[in-house]
């Protein structure tokens, strides 16, 4: 089963650059990751420091080899004291079976 998770985080003010720098530069390494499906980065019209993150990973262990990628650690390091979180907020999704999602 594909894991699937949307990852948000507000930019503090003044960090707008160096966290659209430093996202393009983590999507580029998660993309070609072997077992990577989808890493789109959005931000809110309304409000373009809140930033949204939809990941799809072939399976579970796609996701793990993910999140221990020698890369993410030091990633997550740098954006934690650039934006308004703790951490990246991380809901996983499960898609809806047997529905009409057209």
């Amino acid at each position: 089963m594909r894991k699937t998770l949307l990852a948000e985080f507000t930019v503090k003010p003044g960090f707008e650059t160096r966290v659209a720098d430093l996202v393009a530069d983590f999507g580029r390494l998660v993309r070609d990751e072997p077992g990577n499906l989808v890493f789109d980065v959005y931000t809110k019209e309304s409000n373009p420091r809140a930033y949204w993150i939809f990941e799809v990973y072939e399976d579970e262990a796609a996701f793990r080899k993910h999140i221990t990628a020698p890369y993410g650690r030091p990633f997550n390091a740098e954006l934690t004291q650039m934006i308004e979180e703790d951490g990246s907020i991380l809901t996983f999704l499960n898609p809806m079976e047997g529905r009409d999602q057209s």
